[in-house]
């Protein structure tokens, strides 16, 4: 079989990873339109994470967050996403690279887009801070979601959802 010098399979990844940091951009900048929320799930021991010792202990390998009714302060860059949720009812900042996110599911319209991060254990805990919660952002007429905290299963790709895996692309 031939070589790919051009490497097709960091290409795709790079070109989807686009997508979510556009995506995220859009919701940072203009809030969720319509009944658009996302499901993402990333290691969190991932080179880069920024998660609390609590939420490190509670999710030692991965975790799923929910973007829809109360977020705040989201912020895009170019390697990294950050945000405020609240768990449990304790304010938390969490910080996730581009490159530890495992997932990406919006069930308003059933697209998914699945990656590959590179496994790694040099997680940062930040402890929350003092001050009070920021205002949260609220998306009119969507339907609840439980926390993430108290998600037991993901949503499942594949049920019905076009998911795209770099699986089918990389060579055997």
């Amino acid at each position: 079989m031939a070589t790919d010098h051009i490497r097709y399979d960091v290409l795709t990844s790079e070109a989807m990873r686009g997508v979510l940091r556009r995506v995220l951009t859009d919701a940072a900048e203009q809030g969720l339109p319509g009944e658009h929320h996302f499901f993402i799930t990333f290691l969190s021991k991932a080179d880069g994470v920024k998660i609390s010792s609590r939420l490190l202990a509670q999710y030692p390998e991965e975790m799923t967050i929910i973007l829809q009714h109360q977020f705040w302060d989201l912020a895009v860059s170019e390697d990294h996403f950050e945000v405020g949720l609240s768990f449990g009812g304790v304010p938390e900042r969490l910080v996730v690279p581009f490159n530890a996110i495992k997932s990406f599911f919006d069930p308003s319209v059933q697209f998914g887009l699945q990656f590959e991060p590179a496994e790694t254990a040099t997680t940062e805990t930040v402890e929350p801070s003092a001050a009070p919660a920021p205002e949260l952002v609220t998306v009119p007429e969507a339907p609840a979601l439980p926390a993430a905290a108290e998600i037991e299963d993901k949503p499942k790709p594949g049920e019905g959802a076009e998911v795209v895996r770099l699986d089918r692309f990389r060579k055997k």
